[in-house]
């Protein structure tokens, strides 16, 4: 857009707001007491713009009309950091654009989104709109209509131009045959095609719908149909690196993608696995659980922003995934309730026939099978915290963190009691672990309670802890005789897995959990015992495993190394 251009928009007609702001405009409610003041500020009309449906704030133009230019130095300079500021505040993402006039007069366009449908910003608790120069508190009533306002099911809008030979046959035989094993009717595969869309709302008098496009398309249809409809995996070797190892886009009919997607995640050098050993029992843990990817990979599908022009993005590390997919958590979820609310799917009739086929839980329950199937495993709580209005981000983590209650776990599920655990039982079960007790439900504690699982603090309080069971499996992985602390072996044995390290490099990577002497002790100790050998004198000395070890992996490794120490000691 042009100065000129912008000379003629007017403020309420365009979503337009302008000031002249020529040298101090505040950020943030600056020096005002009154709150009346303090909402006159850069972030308080970017808020009132965004709940106005997106817009733009111009900085060093007049207000009156025509606007003439008067040139603004409001963050000159410093455009990227008034960005950050900005999502940082509000968690929306504005774009920022400096125009110039002839005489070098600088004017800065902010380009401000609209809200999420159903969510309304706020600046200092309130929720702002305009009204002539004046920002005002939204009414009752427009927060009412806002509140009240529903996402339409993208899913089931008619595709025009999509018809019956676009449909990729191995996608279409997939469908078929999930839903007769699924709803145990065999005769489904049976039917015509048109009648097996038309049963599942896929065809419509009307034609085919964006449902039937993302699940069932050949490839060139859909990127044709719908261009954003892909999903992007990349691989790094590090957090740090900024450039890719290896990327992917995936793009076709959703039953064939998912499984595209798996293949990759599921390289034996990237998703290795782990023997977890407790007595007799041997329970094999993978860095990536496979039914904990797919539900990820099919929700962040099935739940994204179709109007949004970017793709479902997968990053792959060593330790972690991280699934980005566009458009903020549906109407109604949020951070702290997404284990305990039901929601509105974005697109209702994709996740009904991704439900009726089997590949992801029913609706509100494929959240829970996440966080139940990572906690059993004793790894980190999956991670939502990066979300925000206009993306949801989760992060995945390999780590074993709390290898004791895996094996609480498994030793009940594997063991002749009734009933088993289910996916709230466990969560709770992680919940008492961690000592969080507020909402806890009383049925699933009286029935946790009732299997010997857990046991109340005091008849005085709603208080628990796991039984003795648990702490004899937490002692027993943390000692090694009087002189080691498991998790600290561990940490130098993974380490070292097929390396050759310094003890610089040692604490460059351990620094978060061993200072440099607790290192030099360990490296002192495990090489007396024969766990580790040396070569090189003096700072070139470089430590890595014995013949013994040095071809073992993962909890193959650590329960040797642990198993020879525990003989000894």
């Amino acid at each position: 857009m042009t100065i000129q251009e912008l000379q003629y928009l007017k403020e309420s007609e365009d979503k337009v707001e302008f000031k002249e702001a020529k040298n101090n405009f505040p950020f943030n409610g600056g020096s005002h007491k009154e709150q009346e003041n303090r909402r006159k500020c850069y972030l308080g009309y970017i808020v009132a713009l965004a709940n106005e449906g997106g817009g733009k704030l111009i900085f060093g133009m007049s207000d009156a009309f025509p606007h003439t230019v008067v040139g603004s130095n409001f963050a000159k300079g410093t455009l990227g950091g008034l960005e950050d500021a900005v999502y940082e505040k509000l968690e929306i993402r504005i774009r920022l654009e400096e125009l110039f006039d002839e005489n070098g007069l600088r004017v800065l366009v902010s380009h401000i989104p609209t809200r999420p449908i159903g969510r309304m910003l706020k600046f200092e608790g309130v929720p702002l709109m305009r009204v002539g120069d004046s920002l005002r508190n939204m009414s009752d009533e427009e927060m009412f209509a806002i509140l009240s306002e529903q996402e339409p099911d993208f899913s089931a809008k008619i595709v025009e131009g999509f018809t019956l030979d676009d449909i990729d046959d191995e996608a279409f035989t997939i469908l078929k045959d999930n839903y007769a094993i699924k709803q145990r009717n065999p005769l489904f595969g049976q039917l015509s095609q048109e009648q097996i869309l038309t049963d599942l709302k896929l065809k419509t008098p009307s034609g085919l719908n964006y449902a039937c496009l993302i699940l069932l398309a050949k490839k060139e249809v859909l990127h044709t149909k719908l261009p954003q409809c892909k999903i992007i995996w990349e691989y790094r070797t590090s957090e740090v690196q900024i450039h890719f190892d290896n990327r992917i886009v995936i793009e076709g009919p959703l039953y064939k993608a998912v499984e595209e997607v798996w293949k990759l995640i599921n390289q034996p050098l990237l998703n290795k696995k782990h023997p977890i050993q407790n007595g007799t029992y041997i329970y094999d843990i993978y860095d990536f659980n496979e039914a904990v990817l797919r539900e990820a990979i099919l929700n962040a599908v099935a739940h994204r922003d179709y109007s949004i022009s970017s793709e479902v993005v997968i990053k792959q590390y060593p330790n972690k995934i991280i699934i980005t997919n566009p458009g903020g958590f549906p109407k109604g979820v949020n951070i702290e309730n997404i284990l305990t609310v039901s929601s509105t799917p974005r697109s209702r009739l994709l996740t009904d026939i991704l439900e009726k086929t089997g590949l992801v839980e029913r609706s509100g329950q494929g959240v829970d099978k996440i966080f139940s199937l990572t906690l059993s495993e004793g790894k980190p709580e999956p991670d939502y915290s990066p979300s925000d209005m206009f993306q949801v981000t989760l992060g995945l983590y390999s780590q074993i963190t709390d290898k004791a209650f895996h094996v609480f776990i498994n030793e009940y599920q594997n063991s002749d009691k009734e009933p088993k655990l289910g996916v709230e039982q466990i969560i709770t079960l992680y919940k008492v672990r961690k000592g969080i007790f507020a909402h806890l439900k009383e049925n699933i504690v009286s029935q946790l309670l009732t299997l010997g699982l857990i046991r109340p603090v005091s008849t005085h309080t709603n208080r628990y802890i796991l039984t003795e069971d648990f702490h004899k499996l937490e002692g027993e992985m943390q000692m090694i005789g009087k002189k080691y602390i498991a998790t600290e072996v561990e940490s130098i044995v993974l380490l070292l897995q097929g390396k050759k390290m310094k003890i610089g490099e040692i604490e460059q990577h351990l620094k978060n959990s061993l200072n440099r002497n607790q290192i030099k002790y360990l490296l002192s100790k495990l090489k007396d015992d024969e766990i580790l050998i040396t070569e090189g004198v003096a700072g070139g000395t470089k430590y890595f495993l014995s013949d013994l070890y040095k071809d073992l992996r993962g909890e193959l490794l650590i329960n040797k190394v642990v198993e020879d120490l525990k003989a000894k000691f």
